[in-house]
């Protein structure tokens, strides 16, 4: 539609109106402009003197002022010079900002923040799923401190019994774990798929630790207690080399999967 078009040109829409009712004829007033463009008769002198100063119309002097419409040819050349200009303003002004703005961001890019290889996560659904990423991406293996509360459920964790089957996969339980039946059957179903589990009375926390590259533990709230807890990832080599040595240290005083359950009095079937 015309009307629409002239006002994507950059008309509004009684400028564009107008202009179509003086294209219609030779000179019309603006009373005249008005009726015919539905413009109301309060604005129409600004709509035509708008129109004047775009070059989209002149003005005929006479005992009464008309106006006629410049050819539409010349009017719309018009309309997209605007433009054209307009665009070549919002150039210049681009290539000052990328010129002014390119020296900071280089020199940024050059500084790393000091906690970017540091994350924290609070939600129990974030650290599950954080934890299941991380199964994930264990390239030769993966030493783990299990103890209450688990974010994750040992029987839903189907990407640890993929691990434990393609890789190393060792992991520390405290005996308290196996008073649970879920976590017990758990336990069986992780150690036939291939993972070397031992057992100790306590654990100091919860600890994963991948590749000897990243390490993810969680820290319990000293005031609410064991049961809020905030667990932090961290790319750390040379953290994860030091815990990987507290880890050796814990895990040879650890006792395999079949003397805890004698420990505690327990049934253990080692066909499970």
């Amino acid at each position: 539609m015309t009307l629409d078009r002239l006002i994507r040109l950059g008309l509004t829409q009684y400028e564009a109106r107008a202009y179509l009712a003086l294209v219609r004829r030779d000179g019309s007033t603006p009373g005249e402009v008005a009726t015919l463009a539905g413009v109301p008769r309060p604005r129409i002198y600004d709509v035509l003197h708008s129109l004047v100063a775009k070059g989209l119309a002149v003005e005929r002097p006479g005992h009464t002022a008309k106006y006629l419409a410049a050819p539409p040819a010349a009017a719309m050349e018009r309309l997209v010079a605007a433009h054209r200009q307009q665009m070549e303003s919002l150039e210049s002004d681009a290539r000052s900002v990328t010129d002014e703005l390119t020296p900071a961001f280089q020199e940024g890019q050059r500084h790393d923040s000091p906690l970017d290889y540091i994350e924290v996560i609070r939600d129990p659904e974030r650290i599950a799923k954080r934890f299941v990423e991380l199964e994930g991406l264990v390239a030769r293996e993966m030493l783990v401190f299990s103890k209450s509360p688990t974010a994750l459920r040992i029987d839903r964790n189907t990407a640890g019994i993929e691990l434990a089957a393609t890789h190393t996969l060792r992991s520390l339980y405290e005996f308290s774990l196996l008073a649970d039946p879920v976590t017990r059957d758990g336990v069986q179903r992780f150690v036939k798929a291939g993972e070397q589990a031992r057992f100790v009375p306590e654990l100091p926390m919860k600890l994963a630790l991948i590749d000897e590259r990243t390490v993810m533990f969680a820290l319990p709230d000293p005031v609410a207690g064991t049961d809020d807890l905030t667990t932090v990832i961290i790319e750390h080599p040379a953290l994860a080399k030091l815990l990987k040595i507290a880890f050796e240290a814990v895990w040879e005083t650890g006792v395999s999967v079949e003397e805890a359950h004698r420990h505690l009095g327990l049934p253990y079937r080692e066909s499970c």
